[in-house]
């Protein structure tokens, strides 16, 4: 694999890519204000839900058929759009996307422009002749690593215990990859309904850290 290739994805998907990941929770804190995310072994459960069930295996088969060019960008994007359950959940998805779509385009010279987050960096991948499959990986990698960090800041999850949350979700990452890998949107759902309950209350909590 081309080492150029290795770190342009890490670039995309580092924190200091600036898609402002970190200030979305995408409903995590309103699950610690509800109790059902409490320690680190019910954040992993968490997370294993999101990436076999829930929004997060459906963005990664948008992901996919964005960069193997199943169908337009924009008919992509519709149905990323389509499948956020509530404000909060599509302002997340845009804003990051705009986000990546401007510094992308700036300091690539590429054209993008309005594409929710997961389509925008398949779309790239894509234009840039990156490989899906890692793509898809770090992907997932980067979006597990931003939330168990968010969840350091919002409950009693040392340091150590979030690496290992981190380490334990390796193979569902991988796993998750690998079955979105074809970008076959016939087999997009999403089921994680607690995530998507826990993203509305976010929309009302009183007192909040994060975005969503």
């Amino acid at each position: 694999m081309r080492t150029d290739a290795i770190l342009t994805l890490s670039q995309w998907v580092s924190p200091a890519f600036p898609v402002g990941a970190f200030t979305y929770s995408h409903g995590l804190e309103a699950a610690f204000e509800a109790g059902w995310v409490t320690d680190a072994r019910s954040l992993k459960e968490w997370l294993v839900d999101l990436l076999t069930l829930g929004s997060v295996n459906a963005d990664a088969h948008f992901l996919a058929a964005a960069a193997l060019h199943k169908g337009k960008p924009g008919e992509v994007d519709d149905m990323a759009r389509a499948f956020a359950p509530c404000h909060e959940r599509l302002v997340e998805a845009c804003a990051q996307g705009q986000a990546f779509c401007d510094t992308v385009s700036a300091v690539w010279a590429k054209d993008l422009d309005g594409l929710t987050y997961p389509v925008a960096l398949g779309h790239a991948v894509r234009v840039e002749g990156l490989p899906v499959g890692l793509a898809l990986t770090l992907y997932l990698q980067a979006f597990v690593t931003n939330l168990v960090a968010n969840a350091q800041r919002l409950g009693p999850i040392g340091q150590t215990e979030a690496q290992r949350v981190i380490r334990d979700m390796t193979p569902v990452i991988e796993e998750t990859a690998r079955e979105a890998a074809d970008g076959d949107l016939t087999h997009v759902a999403s089921t994680a309904f607690l995530s998507d309950i826990a993203a509305m209350k976010h929309e009302t909590q009183y007192a909040r850290i994060f975005r969503s």
